[in-house]
This record gives structure tokens, sequence and C-alpha cells, in this order.
């Protein structure tokens, strides 16, 4: 798991976070995300990024997952700890 946190959360952001991610997982290594379905993962920018990168596979969780609360409450735990 890599894991980083940034004040903003556009898309921007995101970009560097994908740039780490592919820089630390070694090249012959397929690199799954699980993403929500914030606009800043399907933007233009991201989108052609994830085109040029085929190893990377991107899964969406559903709309209305009441499972990931537990998991939101992690992260922001995490957030504020930065």
């Amino acid at each position: 798991m890599i894991g980083q946190t940034h004040r903003r959360h556009r898309s921007i952001e995101f970009r560097k976070f994908l740039d780490r991610i592919d820089a630390s997982v070694p090249a012959d290594r397929d690199v799954h995300l699980i993403l929500d379905n914030y606009g800043t993962h399907k933007t233009p920018l991201i989108r052609a990024w994830f085109a040029k990168r085929p190893r990377f596979h991107v899964h969406f969780t559903p709309t209305y997952g009441s499972w990931l609360n537990l998991v939101e409450r992690w992260f922001a735990e995490l957030t504020t700890k930065q």
C-alpha cells in the first residue's frame, strides 16, 4: 500500500500521487487501484495518464457502498495526523 496526503484534492495532486506510484512499483508489475467515484479521479488529465500506462487497472467502488464508511474514517484519521 502506498499512501500520500495533500491539503487539496484536485487532479493535479492526484496526478502527482500516480507518478509516485508509477516510480515506486517495478515496471514489470501491474498496478490495481481501487478508487471512489470522486470527479478528480476521472478528469481528462487523469484519463490521458491512465491511457498511456496499460499496467494500471482502475476499479471504482460502488456509488453507495456503505461498507466503505469505515475505510473513509480510517483515511480521515490518517489525514488529520499528518
